[in-house]
C-alpha cells in the first residue's frame, strides 16, 4: 500500500518515511498542498496523512478538493488542538484527526486501523451486498466493492461513511446510542467524542438526500441515537 505525507517540515516526512517504510509501506511526500494535489493526480494513494498549516494552500482545501471526486481516507496532521478545528476537518471529510507533537507509533497504528476498514469486511460471511429494502432495494450497499447506490446511482463515501452506514445496516432497526457507533466504527482507541458520530450522520444524510427519491433509511432516535431503517 502507498501513503501520501502532506507536510511543509522535512523533519516530519522523515520521520513518518522511517517508521512507514520500516513496515513495508510505500511512501510519496509533499511539502505543500499544491505539490499534494498534483502527486495525487499522478499516482495511486490508499490513504493521505495530510498537514493542516501549510504555506501557499493549507489542508482544508487540499481536503476538500480531494473529496470533490475521491473517498481515499485522509487523516488530518497538525498544530491546532483547538476542537473546533477537529470539527471543521471531519465535516470536510477527514477520517481521522492527530495533534502535533504526535507519536509515530501511534500515527501507524491509526493509519492501519483505517486500512483495515478499507479492505473487505471479514464479517460480511460471504454475502457482499446488503440492501434496504427487498430484491430491487432503492439503497443497495455493497462489501465487495465498498459501494452504496441509491436509485441506480453510485452515491461517493468516505471510509467512515461507509463504515458507519454498513455498521448500522447488518442490524436494521435498532437503535444505536452515539457511544456504540463510535467504538463500533472508529474503535475503543479513537479519541474523539460523540459529535463526531452527529458530524459524519449528517453528512451521510445529505449525499444520499442529494439522490431524488432516496428513502429516509438512516433515522434519528431521539433520546437515544440513530439506527438503520428498512423500507418497504
Amino acid at each position: 500500500m502507498k501513503i501520501l505525507v502532506v507536510d511543509d517540515e522535512d523533519k516530519i516526512r522523515n520521520i513518518i518515511r522511517m517508521y512507514f517504510t520500516r513496515e513495508g509501506y510505500g511512501i510519496g511526500e509533499a511539502a505543500n498542498g499544491r505539490e499534494a494535489l498534483d502527486r495525487f493526480k499522478e499516482e495511486k494513494y490508499d490513504l493521505i496523512v495530510l498537514d493542516i498549516m501549510m504555506p501557499d494552500m493549507d489542508g482544508w482545501e487540499v481536503c476538500r478538493r480531494v473529496r470533490a471526486g475521491s473517498s481515499v481516507p485522509i487523516i488530518m496532521l497538525t498544530a491546532k488542538g483547538e476542537e473546533v478545528d477537529r470539527i471543521v476537518g471531519l465535516e470536510m471529510g477527514a477520517d481521522d484527526y492527530m495533534v502535533k507533537p504526535f507519536s509515530p507509533r501511534e500515527l501507524l497504528a491509526r493509519v492501519k486501523a483505517v486500512l483495515r476498514r478499507t479492505a473487505r469486511d471479514p464479517d460480511s460471511g460471504g454475502n457482499n451486498e446488503l440492501k434496504a429494502a427487498g430484491a430491487k432495494a432503492a439503497v443497495q450497499i455493497n462489501i465487495e466493492t465498498r459501494s452504496v447506490t441509491v436509485c441506480g446511482q453510485t452515491v461517493p463515501l468516505t471510509v467512515k461513511e461507509f463504515d458507519l452506514m454498513c455498521y448500522m445496516s447488518r442490524h436494521p432497526g435498532r437503535a444505536y446510542t452515539r457511544d456504540e457507533l463510535l467504538q463500533g466504527v472508529w474503535g475503543f482507541d479513537y479519541y474523539g467524542d460523540t459529535r463526531t458520530v452527529d458530524t459524519h450522520i449528517n453528512r451521510l444524510r445529505d449525499k444520499l438526500n442529494k439522490v431524488p427519491g432516496c428513502p429516509d433509511v438512516i433515522r434519528t432516535v431521539w433520546g437515544v441515537g440513530y439506527k438503520f431503517e428498512v423500507v418497504e
